[in-house]
Parts: structure tokens; sequence; C-alpha cells
């Protein structure tokens, strides 16, 4: 029963990688400031927001046992992933440059290209 068990630890993996994922969607999201969804054309922050929140807490909930509870169908953690995905492949750089931060999609003249 070696491949039950390294299907286990495969799938216990790849479970925390979607909740890692959701959980930095969601920080960033929650860092960025209200008005520079509104700037880039994307959903508000609030939508964003509750979004990422829900695909967190369900993410969380399908987790299978011994480090989660297992209580929601592998499905929803793969929604979960998509939502994080999304927002950080679209909106999260959309979203950058009218942050007000530094670094990758900063504002000025000084901000880099090739």
């Amino acid at each position: 029963m070696i491949f039950g068990s390294v299907q286990l630890i495969l799938f216990l993996l790849f479970s925390l990688v979607i909740l890692v994922l959701t959980v930095w969607a969601l920080v960033d999201a929650l860092r960025r400031p209200a008005r520079a969804f509104a700037a880039a054309g994307k959903q508000t922050k609030q939508i964003w927001s509750i979004i990422l929140g829900i695909a967190t807490a369900v993410a969380f909930f399908t987790v299978p046992p011994p480090l989660g509870l297992g209580a929601f169908p592998t499905f929803l953690g793969l929604l979960s992933a998509v939502a994080a995905i999304v927002y950080l492949v679209d909106v999260r750089p959309a979203v950058a440059p009218h942050s007000g931060r530094g670094g990758r999609g900063g504002s000025g003249p000084t901000s880099g290209g090739w």
C-alpha cells in the first residue's frame, strides 16, 4: 500500500499549495488601496476581498486529514485555486501600477523597462 500513502501525501501537498495560493492572493488584495481597483478598471476591492476570502475558507476546509478536515469536496478546492489564479494573473498586475508602491509596476520615469 505504498502507492496509497504516496498518493495521500501528494494530495495533501497539492491541497496545501492551493491554501497558500489563496491566502497569498487574499493578503495581497487586502493590502492594495481601493482606488487602485477602480483605476485599473477591475471589480472593486470589496468584491475581490469577498471572493478571495470565500476561496481561502473553502481551500482550508478541503485540506484532507490528518492536517485538515476534508469537509468539502476536492473540486471546490480547485475552484478556490481558479479564483486565486485569476486574481494573481489578471487583477494584481493591473492594480499594481495604481497602488503607489515601488518595485514592479511603479510609476514615474525611472521605472525601467528593457
